[in-house]
């Protein structure tokens, strides 16, 4: 099959646009997307002018890209995708409230505490082995804690 047969270079350009599209279908990541835009853009410039080198196909190629993905992730942050957990992908403030146990005493040298099946060096109230406390903040890999009213 030679590039005639499919329309010439804009009409790969289509179809490379075409493939993307259906990869960011298959494997979700809003990057292909963008991608895909951009080769289409530059499939319709081709077919519109035919005579433009591979060089400047390519050129075209990535700075569409670069635009497509700058407007991209303005788009996102201007209108975010609307979720009913929006720290899903923020392990820090899911643990804020949470109640941990104690692992090495807390003291003004700070202490560990168990998480889940992890331990986390901890700071905060004085706190002895084996007592549960409460997350209050997280900094960086260290856990705020406070004792817990029983």
């Amino acid at each position: 099959m030679t590039l005639d047969a499919i329309g010439g270079a804009g009409g790969a350009w289509l179809i490379g646009a075409l493939a993307l599209g259906i990869a960011e279908l298959l494997i979700p990541g809003v990057f292909a997307v963008f991608l895909a835009i951009a080769a289409a853009v530059v499939g319709l410039a081709v077919l519109v002018a035919p005579a433009l080198p591979l060089e400047g196909q390519i050129a075209a190629f990535a700075v569409w890209s670069v635009v497509t993905v700058v407007i991209g992730k303005r788009w996102y942050v201007d209108f975010p995708i609307a979720t009913s957990d929006p720290q899903l992908n923020d392990r820090a403030a899911r643990l804020i409230g949470t109640t941990a146990i104690v692992d090495v005493a807390i003291d003004a040298n700070g202490g560990r505490v168990r998480i889940g099946d992890g331990s986390w060096p901890a700071c905060g109230t004085d706190a002895a082995a084996g007592e549960r406390v409460r997350i209050t903040e997280v900094r960086g890999g260290l856990v705020v804690v406070e004792a817990i009213d029983t």
